[in-house]
């Protein structure tokens, strides 16, 4: 296993492979409290989160004969979620906004969002965040909180990477909006 991302949590996913109810509990109690942000994060809503959580467990756990330890249990974990998260949106018929022709070079002139001058809480942004509507808040949590690229948030989302690049700038644009009426930012 040279090449392979030796996972600090290794001893636990052997022992899950092998049927340990304890190591599969101790897992769960490991990364749920983050996997159950992340699916938040993306569909806004608690219960659905919850939801979310425990059917990408059951999969995990299901498909844990499948997971060959090439990264991490944690990242692969949170793929599942992530991909569960973005299929409960399309069921909600998500709908992005299509980027029409020429549309990303009128955007791209626009004035970047400099986050260097702008002191903000925590708190205050989640707050604004879930105002955006719902393709605006899943391509900037995927983007800024999540890691994902444009061509990968294309990808797991089934849009074009400009439409992701369009989304993002959008909610960056949206987000400041409602942080400098909320009085966060001037």
């Amino acid at each position: 296993m040279e090449a392979a991302y030796v996972d600090k949590h290794y001893n636990l996913v052997v022992e899950c492979k092998q049927g340990s109810k304890k190591a599969c509990y101790e897992l769960y109690r490991l990364y749920s409290k983050a996997m159950l942000n992340v699916a938040f994060r993306i569909v806004g809503n608690v219960g659905e989160a919850e939801d979310i959580l425990q059917e990408a467990f059951t999969d995990a756990f299901n498909r844990l004969k499948d997971f060959r330890q090439e990264t991490t249990f944690g990242l692969w974990l949170k793929q599942i979620v992530v991909h569960r998260s973005i299929n409960l949106l399309r069921k909600r018929k998500l709908e992005f906004v299509k980027v029409e022709d020429g549309h990303l070079d009128n955007v791209a002139d626009e004035e970047p969002w400099d986050d260097d001058d702008v002191q903000y809480q925590v708190a205050q942004i989640k707050d604004a965040m879930k105002l955006l509507p719902e393709g605006y808040r899943v391509v900037l949590s995927l983007y800024l909180l999540e890691g994902y690229d444009h061509e990968e948030i294309g990808q797991v989302l089934n849009i074009s990477e400009n439409t992701s690049r369009t989304q993002f700038l959008r909610a960056k644009r949206k987000l400041s909006e409602i942080l400098t009426s909320r009085g966060v930012i001037r």
